[in-house]
């Protein structure tokens, strides 16, 4: 049943879906997708050791779980002329509590922007963007998180090189 509780919620978010209990069968499907998203169905079947159908019904209930989040092509921003990311650091202004969830709407529209997390401590999102240039950064900044009412300070971090951890190629 879904936790209809604000508290667990994170702004933005999509609703989670129902619990799905990962057994051990289910955990070797999840490193072999993790390593390659491609794998057919009929190879990851033979690696984890169930019949192919087991198999798809499985992967099948992980994505509808949403444990299981998509497959998508990882491409390297630099390949498309955007050669400078950065992690900017955001806290919202304390009038803003209530509207994280448009703020989050407003940050995923913003073609810059990569990731958005929502996290605990000094800050309240951090954001992965992707520009073609310090001055497009600048830009970002001043114009989509520093003009906004809802933003009290951002603090940006250059990544100068991003490495994935094992396993997730």
């Amino acid at each position: 049943m879904e936790d209809p509780s604000p508290r667990t919620a994170v702004p933005g978010a999509p609703p989670k879906k129902l619990r799905h209990v990962v057994d051990p069968v289910d955990r070797a499907i999840l490193r072999v997708l993790a390593a390659d998203a491609r794998t057919t169905n009929a190879a990851l079947a033979q690696q984890v050791g169930i019949a192919a159908s087991t198999c798809l019904l499985r992967v099948r209930a992980l994505r509808e779980s949403g444990v299981i989040r998509g497959f998508h092509a990882d491409i390297d921003p630099a390949a498309l002329g955007l050669d400078l990311e950065a992690m900017i650091a955001v806290k919202l202004a304390a009038h803003a509590r209530g509207s994280m969830g448009p703020f989050v709407a407003r940050m995923r529209r913003q073609p810059e922007v990569l990731d958005v997390y929502f996290v605990a401590g000094a800050d309240d999102y951090l954001l992965h963007v992707a520009v073609e240039s310090t001055a497009a950064l600048r830009d970002f900044v001043a114009e989509h998180l520093n003009r906004d009412q809802d933003v009290a300070l951002t603090e940006t971090s250059l990544i100068f090189e991003h490495t994935r951890a094992a396993g997730r190629t």
